[in-house]
């Protein structure tokens, strides 16, 4: 009697000592669980001005969806450079220029159609296009940009290469865009803006004899046919007669790309 007495008095303390740490256990689960909610909340009403770390985070994706990408600002450093070489050069002219052909890319793309482009694109940019659009198509994917905005275009780079000059210009956009596969967007969002950067580089062509490419555009004499090699001249080197001033025609745009860690 003695034995079954002492071995009930055993199971009932080793029972009482389980739940007692079970209990212990759970306490301190809920304590650290509410510690940990409410260091949350003073984080997130901290960084955001809200308890919910959820909506905080939604409210700061709107607000990076409304707010305009920095551009490398070099247009006062540039533009003296260029004038140097260039003394008819406009920045204005080539902005308004940069701007409205990007927009006229996007939106070839969006309607798969290079036709979209604005007419003195240049042959190489067609065919940048023209590349995306056929790789869209082998995809089955149709790409949409929408409510394109320009926020600010500046020059970001003014270099001399073997027969050309560049002009890197940089512009701050802001779109809807997304892709979608068989009806399902599997890229992007309908839902938000994005912010982005892309760079368009202008080239003209200095040296067309130096310049491999079959679409170039180089300032000739009028008279003889030769090419003017020689920055902002005036005159023909060869023959000595006047040419025309360099003007906006003369540079064409040859390539876009956003702004990324593959592209700086």
């Amino acid at each position: 009697m003695n034995k079954a007495v002492t071995m009930l008095l055993t199971v009932s303390l080793g029972s009482w000592i389980l739940l007692s740490v079970f209990a212990v256990l759970l306490i301190g689960l809920t304590i650290g669980a509410l510690t940990v909610r409410d260091r949350v909340r003073r984080f997130s009403r901290a960084l955001f001005g809200t308890e919910h770390l959820a909506e905080g985070l939604n409210r700061q994706a709107d607000m990076l969806a409304e707010t305009p990408k920095s551009v490398t600002g070099m247009t006062r450093l540039m533009e003296p450079q260029i004038m140097r070489d260039f003394p008819d050069f406009s920045w204005d002219q080539f902005k308004g220029k940069a701007e409205n052909m990007l927009k006229s890319a996007l939106l070839s793309i969006s309607a798969a159609d290079v036709g979209k482009l604005v007419p003195d694109a240049s042959e190489e940019l067609k065919q940048q296009i023209e590349n995306r659009i056929q790789e869209n198509n082998a995809q089955g994917v149709r790409e949409t940009f929408l409510e394109i905005q320009i926020h600010q275009t500046e020059i970001a780079n003014y270099r001399h290469e073997k027969g050309k000059c560049i002009i890197v210009i940089q512009s701050s956009v802001g779109y809807y865009h997304y892709k979608e596969q068989s009806g399902v967007v599997i890229e992007g969002t309908k839902e938000r803006k994005q912010q982005c950067k892309y760079n368009m580089e202008l080239i003209y062509i200095q040296d067309v004899s130096e310049y491999e490419f079959d679409n170039a555009v180089g300032t000739l004499c009028p008279h003889c046919g030769a090419p003017v090699v020689n920055l902002g001249n005036m005159y023909c080197d060869y023959c000595k007669s006047a040419v025309i001033p360099i003007n906006i025609k003369v540079w064409s745009l040859h390539k876009f790309y956003e702004v990324d860690y593959n592209h700086i």
